[in-house]
């Protein structure tokens, strides 16, 4: 089986992301211990709430470091597959408008921003998804995902990313990006391990991209 480290800083939906990766084949283990996340064949940075908090816990547990230099080594594509979910994909940006005094990880240039008045705050309903392949990826998000492809979210802020990042977006208010994609960096906006077949399907082909 494969082991995934998913990094345990101690909030958000750390459990239901491992038990989803357990689901799909996966030794998915809930971790904060260094050597464990280095023998690691992939790592899942998973995240629900403030970003600021996020971050400050992230650091707490000596985990923000580990999370730069996984996801900036598998964003190169010399590094093993990771995956940040929600705000755990927030996180890889520079920063967000909900904490401005907090520093993102800076893996990925582009600042996270509140969606727009003209919409329900949080959006928290099934989305479709509109897939755009990013430059330079032997494996895509998209492999083998339906369309239209529908994808479970809760969030009220988004990610302004570089263009060539962009994975999927979704409209809501905005054409709000859904996912990103660089090298082998992966991260959602949408909850994989509460969108049904799709979700399961994407943690699958991640899976399957850590062997």
């Amino acid at each position: 089986m494969t082991l995934i480290a998913v990094l345990d800083y101690g909030i958000g939906n750390l459990r239901s992301a491992q038990k989803a990766l357990e689901k799909v084949g996966a030794d998915a283990r809930l971790t904060a211990d260094h050597g464990l996340i280095a023998e690691a064949a992939g790592v899942v940075l998973p995240g629900v709430g403030n970003f600021g908090r996020c971050m400050d816990a992230l650091a707490g547990a000596g985990l923000a470091d580990v999370a730069h230099e996984a996801a900036a080594a598998a964003a190169a594509g010399t590094g093993k597959p990771f995956l940040g979910v929600c705000v755990g994909m927030q996180m890889l940006f520079d920063g967000s408008d909900e904490s401005p005094d907090s520093a993102g990880l800076g893996v990925l240039p582009g600042r996270v921003r509140l969606l727009p008045d003209t919409v329900k705050r949080p959006q928290m309903q099934w989305n479709v998804l509109r897939w755009a392949s990013p430059n330079g990826s032997a494996t895509h998000m998209a492999d083998g995902q339906p369309d239209p492809c529908w994808m479970y979210f809760v969030h009220s802020y988004w990610a302004d990313a570089a263009p060539d990042d962009i994975a999927a977006t979704c409209e809501y208010g905005v054409d709000a990006v859904a996912a990103v994609q660089r090298g082998r960096l992966w991260a959602t906006q949408f909850h994989p391990e509460k969108s049904a077949h799709n979700g399961l399907h994407l943690l699958e082909s991640f899976v399957t991209a850590c062997a």
